[in-house]
């Protein structure tokens, strides 16, 4: 989801010192590295973090599911549930009324004699914990709960060998029997809710009597993984998914002529759409240009009428963590592809079919279909890995939400009028990012918002740039993630989603700063190391359960490198870079440079030399400099030619807190 305070679309020159004179490489014996005086060593020094790694990591370690290389282990598992939902919703009651039955398969060695699940819409019933208001609409009411056959009843104490608890969003389920390796058990349950208008914190609802969007809405399995087991935090509306992967069979009844989107693979398009509108569809999602599936000439004859007078649509999606769907009336229907390249290796361009569903109220979706089919391709290629699904779509939900929203497949996006097509464009990126982490490389959002949220914020950054190549959105970044620093109210990136001390502490930890700590590592790395260890995660990792730790250490697998220090001052403390010219001493014999480090973070230093005649060098302070205690370098100059400028990072490539004293000018 996109924070409200995250500062997206917003265009920058990159600043920069040139030299009239072409730059050219002096001979190198005119700079010395100079050496850090004892009196200088007195900085702060990362400790390693081995002492921040879960002992259940280590466990996991020591079974073999998992590896301190950052490679899944041999004996790596998950669990896997299947869901058969039969679904109707009732608009003019804004009720749902759902059956479903779950098959979860117990693939841990472990034998399990109760399993969890998770009722979301929990967070709307009376004395719910929520960590913000919420509308109370009664939370989700439970008819039937069996397995096996067997009526299930609720306990009436917690030591009952069978039947149901619910706390919260938190039910906790015993069958009677156990649950053996290998072995899956049917679970049936029979629901309705009243939908909130602005459900889940602004993630789901209606809006007029035109549009829904459903989600947070069926009894859903927790995670049982290998580091922790069951996973049972409450949902309290901030902190967001960790969800499991399955396979889900939805039939989805709604009114007629009314149009239903969703997560997955629609089976009965021909059966449910008028043919006029049904070759639309088929026509624009075999084109490169944007085709008008439903105009509003099209509103109240969209769908064949039946008896009933209702329609019931069929999705189904596989190896999913979540579903959710949108029910529109008058809602226009625009639909594309888009080109993901050739990820089977087999010489064929694959498409993914793009839709964007939108009222008339909301004129910048008129751009909403391209602006996906573009993220899709562009995002396929940054995180190396097309995208795996047969369609992706946007839904404009002004009224619902004002930022964005992601499910596996479809988005809720606000209308943003009165803003630029590029926010538009920035909202769309962002949540079709979180196509890549977390719903394939599913992190735990509840614990480690950064994981999803700052690699999406990077990803976001990268996408817009190719889209407007003249914006600098890598430093917006950066300079949103900044305001925060030495403010006293900054927490760190590893504190737990719903645990951070405010609002703004969490969104920075989220979303700005880990991204521009990704933008950092690749300045510490170089493009081509960054890119293989980044990709190297991704690809070890998708669908399946990474952890934090499972990140730093494939990073040091790829690049062999020990970065304890930097997961350490970047993750793990509210430390400040601060990298300064603290003076240029010019004399007879030369010029003495010192380069001093007022900040916490140790980030090795690039510095860049502009001599009289014109001529450029670059020099690099290894960050093994600063670890090993100093806060100054110095650098010596013969008198060969005098020093001008000196300027610290020219290009940029880390969040130094202030760039005033990062340069020098004669």
């Amino acid at each position: 989801m996109i924070s409200a305070f995250v500062i997206s679309g917003c265009t920058g020159s990159k600043q920069t010192t040139t030299s009239d004179t072409p730059s050219t490489q002096p001979d190198t014996a005119m700079i010395q590295e100079g050496h850090a005086l004892p009196s200088e060593m007195n900085r702060l020094v990362p400790n390693p973090i081995t002492n921040e790694i879960s002992p259940t990591f280590f466990r996991a370690v020591d079974q073999e599911t998992r590896t301190m290389s950052g490679v899944p282990g041999k004996d790596y598992w998950q669990q896997w549930t299947n869901y058969d939902i039969d679904v109707e919703l009732i608009p003019a009651d804004t009720l749902i009324k759902g059956s479903s039955t779950i098959t979860y398969h117990n693939n841990s060695p472990d034998t399990l004699n109760q399993v969890f699940l998770e009722l979301s819409q929990n967070m709307h019933k009376e004395g719910g914990v929520r960590n913000e208001a919420t509308e109370i609409t009664g939370g989700i009411n439970l008819h039937n709960v069996s397995t096996k056959g067997t009526q299930l009843g609720e306990m009436q104490s917690s030591r009952a060998a069978q039947g149901y608890y619910v706390d919260g969003t938190l039910m906790v389920l015993r069958p009677g029997s156990v649950l053996a390796p290998g072995d899956s058990i049917d679970i049936r349950i029979d629901w309705d809710f009243k939908i909130p208008q602005q459900g889940a914190s602004g993630r789901m609802g209606y809006s007029q009597d035109n549009l829904y969007y459903i989600a947070y809405w069926y009894p859903q399995m927790r995670v049982y993984d290998d580091v922790n087991g069951w996973f049972t935090d409450q949902f309290k509306g901030n902190a967001e998914f960790y969800h499991g992967f399955g396979n889900y069979n939805v039939d989805i009844t709604v009114p007629e002529q009314w149009m239903v989107a969703s997560t997955g693979q629609l089976t009965n398009s021909a059966d449910v759409l008028k043919e006029n509108i049904h070759e639309q569809l088929q026509k624009g999602h075999n084109s490169d240009e944007v085709v008008s599936v439903v105009t509003e000439k099209d509103f109240g004859n969209v769908t064949k009428s039946t008896d009933k007078e209702t329609t019931t649509w069929n999705f189904k999606a596989h190896k999913v963590r979540d579903f959710a769907f949108s029910v529109t009336k008058e809602s226009k229907w625009d639909a594309t592809r888009s080109n993901i390249g050739d990820p089977d290796g087999d010489g064929e361009t694959n498409y993914v079919n793009i839709n964007a569903i939108y009222r008339s109220s909301a004129p910048l979706w008129t751009d909403g279909a391209k602006f996906t089919s573009h993220a899709i391709s562009e995002l396929s290629e940054i995180t190396g890995m097309a995208y795996p699904w047969p369609h992706m779509t946007s839904v404009e939900g002004g009224g619902i939400i004002g930022g964005g929203m992601e499910f596996p497949m479809i988005t809720i996006i606000g209308a943003y009028n009165n803003r630029s097509p590029q926010s538009l464009y920035a909202v769309i990126a962002h949540e079709l990012a979180h196509m890549w982490v977390p719903m394939q490389v599913s992190s735990n959002e509840r614990r480690y918002a950064w994981m999803d949220e700052g690699t999406t914020t990077f990803n976001e950054a990268q996408s817009k740039k190719d889209y407007y190549p003249n914006g600098n959105f890598e430093q917006t970044d950066f300079q949103t993630y900044l305001r925060i620093v030495g403010s006293g109210l900054e927490g760190p990136i590893m504190r737990w989603s719903d645990y951070h001390y405010n609002g703004f502490a969490y969104g920075i930890a989220s979303y700005p700063k880990p991204a521009s700590v990704l933008v950092a590592l690749r300045g510490v790395l170089g493009e081509e190391t960054f890119e293989k260890a980044y990709h190297t995660f991704l690809d070890r990792w998708r669908y399946k359960h990474p952890y934090p730790w499972d990140m730093f250490n494939t990073f040091e697998d790829v690049s062999g490198r020990d970065l304890d220090w930097f997961w350490r001052s970047w993750y793990f403390e509210t430390w400040k870079l601060d990298q300064a010219v603290g003076s240029v001493q010019l004399s007879e014999d030369g010029t003495k440079i010192v380069i001093e480090d007022h900040g916490q973070v140790p980030m090795p230093a690039t510095v860049e030399i502009t001599l009289a005649d014109g001529t450029t060098v670059s020099r690099e302070i290894p960050v093994e400099t600063w670890l090993k205690g100093a806060t100054q370098k110095v650098l010596s100059i013969d008198n060969a030619s005098e020093v001008t400028q000196v300027v610290i990072d020219p290009e940029m490539k880390f969040p130094d807190a202030n760039r005033t004293n990062n340069s020098w000018q004669k």
